[in-house]
């Protein structure tokens, strides 16, 4: 009995002392533990911090929700540590050169927008209903035995001759016969990324064209400014160079900015690294003098207006890389503009588009703006791409009233459409869901009340990819119109969703979208194929 008693207290004492050293243990694990929480945190904040001051020096700090982590790991940082002096190699980073921040700072950012972002985000389902609306379709014969080819540049229409014009990636300008026959008007050094038709007492037919030198994305100053007379095309001599060695031109304008009777022009060098909006300025011996109005990389659409009512013309303009926003230049009489900013935008929005217009006819100009290139370093599906209108509240200060989800929304234009004394929109998307809502690729906004739209996706998803559009009154009927350039021949590399067949339409260069609001009926396509 004496000896049980002495086994018992001995087993007692040996589970008392297990009993401690699991406590011990446990303490040490939970303090351990809470010791590497405390770190995490403590090494994310800093990392929060160092965003906020390095992240922001080019352009607008980038909120972590704005794309998923892997996104931001795998896509963005890789992108961005060059700007720091660092190089991407096999998941890790090596200096390259000017370095600008300690490895240890720059792997805290990382940690930060891995840490503070989504695994995914959330793409909200479209609202639009399918049907033709107002339109109906109406499309060049087939010419795929002609050697033509879907990779349209631009597409405009010419009040001054009544024809439509396309530009390609071959250089080539083509002029479109009242039956949709291409005639080719030239063959420029680059292809054309914007014509704008103009008309004087010597030239009642003329344009302006901007070759853009290389297409895809790159530093080089090959771009081209020129006037061509349309009316004597075949001549040796048609053209007049403006400008040369603009970097990546893709927008420009015209007006006589210092007021001395000769006519200047602006040019959009969206470049890629470099860049920057740029003013040729007529001299009186008829030579262009080159200047800098904001040398940042990115002008992307260029409008030209009195703004501020002074008589002399203005500048507002759209850049879309890294430092996204839309800035005003006001005229200072003196051969200069003050800057001013109207709307700042996320570096990975990709803006793509925007028109200054009065939406609910109070007398200021209001902002249809669109986002949506996803031909970068984040090519995922994102939910604040689309169109929106942003309401001017006076003295130039701007709120959003409207906003669509559409993905890669690519460009909009508003036109009263259907007559009914309200401004619609008609909206084109370049990388729009493939794989489930192709039919996003172009939509009509119908304004049905004040600030309210009725989307219609219309079916012509299978005649193409819209790249460029024009509004116009093609057929004089007093309703606009809606041309859709086609660039669908090679364009399955520039997709985001890999796993999709597209069926595109591959020689026809563009469709009309007739607008038929004058017959007060919803009709289909003349002849859908």
């Amino acid at each position: 009995m004496i000896n049980n008693y002495r086994l018992s207290v001995y087993k007692l004492c040996l589970l008392t002392v297990w009993v401690v050293i699991v406590l011990l243990l446990s303490n040490g694990c939970d303090s351990k533990n809470s010791n590497n929480a405390i770190n995490r945190e403590k090494y994310l904040t800093e990392g929060k911090k160092l965003a906020a001051t390095r992240c922001s020096s080019c352009h607008e700090l980038p909120n972590p929700a704005l794309l998923d982590s892997y996104t931001w790991e795998t896509g963005v940082m890789p992108a961005m540590a060059p700007k720091f002096g660092f190089k991407s190699f096999m998941g890790s980073y090596l200096v390259s050169s000017g370095i600008s921040i300690s490895k240890d700072d720059w792997y805290k950012i990382i940690a930060y927008y891995k840490a503070a972002s989504p695994k995914k985000l959330l793409i909200p389902k479209p609202a639009a209903v399918k049907d033709w609306a107002i339109f109906s379709l109406k499309q060049p014969p087939r010419i795929d035995h002609k050697g033509l080819q879907a990779m349209t540049s631009i597409i405009a229409y010419n009040p001054n001759d009544g024809h439509i014009y396309t530009g390609d990636v071959g250089s080539k300008l083509y002029k479109w016969s009242r039956d949709l026959e291409p005639v080719l008007v030239n063959k420029f050094y680059s292809p054309v990324t914007d014509i704008d038709f103009f008309k004087t007492a010597a030239e009642p037919n003329s344009a302006m064209i901007t070759c853009i030198g290389i297409l895809p994305p790159n530093d080089a100053r090959k771009g081209k400014l020129i006037t061509i007379d349309l009316n004597n095309a075949s001549a040796k001599k048609n053209t007049k160079l403006i400008a040369d060695s603009l970097p990546r031109p893709v927008k420009s304008a015209y007006a006589d900015f210092n007021r001395d009777g000769l006519m200047d022009y602006i040019s959009c060098g969206f470049g890629h690294n470099q860049g920057g909006l740029y003013l040729m300025q007529q001299q009186a011996d008829h030579q262009f003098k080159k200047k800098i109005i904001r040398g940042v990389p990115g002008s992307t659409q260029v409008f030209v207006e009195d703004f501020n009512h002074d008589g002399w013309p203005d500048i507002a303009c759209l850049f879309a890389q890294a430092d996204e926003g839309i800035w005003l230049f006001l005229n200072d009489k003196k051969g200069g503009f003050a800057s001013q900013n109207l709307l700042h935008f996320p570096s990975v929005y990709g803006s793509s588009s925007f028109q200054l217009i009065d939406f609910n006819h109070d007398g200021q100009l209001d902002i249809l703006y669109t986002c949506g290139d996803n031909n970068d370093f984040s090519q995922v599906l994102k939910p604040y791409h689309g169109v929106y209108v942003f309401t001017n509240q006076g003295n130039w200060k701007f709120k959003q009233t409207y906003f669509y989800h559409i993905n890669g929304c690519s460009k909009a234009v508003a036109a009263d459409f259907d007559h009914d004394g309200d401004l619609d929109i008609a909206v084109i998307a370049f990388f729009p869901d493939f794989k489930h809502y192709p039919e996003e690729g172009f939509t009509y906004h119908e304004q049905t009340t004040a600030g309210k739209f009725k989307v219609h996706a219309i079916p012509v998803n299978q005649y193409g990819r819209w790249i460029t559009m024009d509004v116009n009154d093609i057929d004089h009927d007093g309703y606009p119109d809606v041309l859709l350039g086609n660039f669908s021949a090679g364009a399955k590399d520039l997709m985001i969703q890999k796993d999709v067949e597209p069926n595109w339409d591959l020689y026809e260069p563009f469709i009309v979208l007739h607008n038929n609001a004058k017959n007060g009926t919803q009709l289909k396509a003349d002849n859908p194929k």
